[in-house]
């Protein structure tokens, strides 16, 4: 038996311009994400800048995600390595960080969700990495490519830098 081709990622369809379709989730329950995931749409973005989520219902909320083959990305509360660690350990396919008003803010953002030539801390014990089952070089090179990091340009102070 041939295996399944593994379907593009998330970023892998952002970068080829495909139309995507998604939403914002701001209820801190599975339900909604399995239930978008079986209506089709392309991904869902879960609130954590404004909405009650903490780790623990954003790894339940990701679980969902996969359970329903739907892409989660998360919309993190700042742009330090604390917000956007955890996420990505918890197997979100990107990142979506408020008030990038700059573009070394913006290499700042990249270096936190990369792995090479970025500064985010290894671990493939967590669910990224397959609970150890992906190898070092495995996992980096997967997540590296995979991992989506969009920065939100929001702030007055950033259209002046905007090229």
């Amino acid at each position: 038996m041939s295996p399944v081709p593994a379907m593009p990622s998330f970023r892998q369809r952002l970068r080829a311009r495909e139309l995507l379709v998604g939403t914002f989730i701001k209820t801190p329950v599975t339900h909604p994400v399995e239930i978008l995931g079986a209506a089709g749409l392309d991904f869902v973005v879960i609130d954590q800048e404004h909405a009650p989520f903490d780790r623990v219902t954003v790894d339940a909320l990701i679980l969902a995600g996969q359970a329903a083959a739907v892409p989660v990305l998360v919309r993190v509360p700042g742009s330090e390595a604390r917000d956007i660690l955890p996420v990505l350990d918890c197997g979100a396919q990107g990142v979506l960080v408020p008030h990038v008003d700059s573009a070394g803010r913006a290499a700042q953002v990249v270096a936190e969700a990369r792995y090479g030539g970025g500064r985010r801390g290894f671990t493939n014990s967590s669910r990224a990495g397959r609970y150890g089952a992906a190898g070092f070089q495995q996992h980096v090179t997967d997540s590296d490519a995979t991992t989506a990091v969009m920065a939100m340009i929001e702030d007055v102070a950033a259209l002046d830098v905007l090229p």
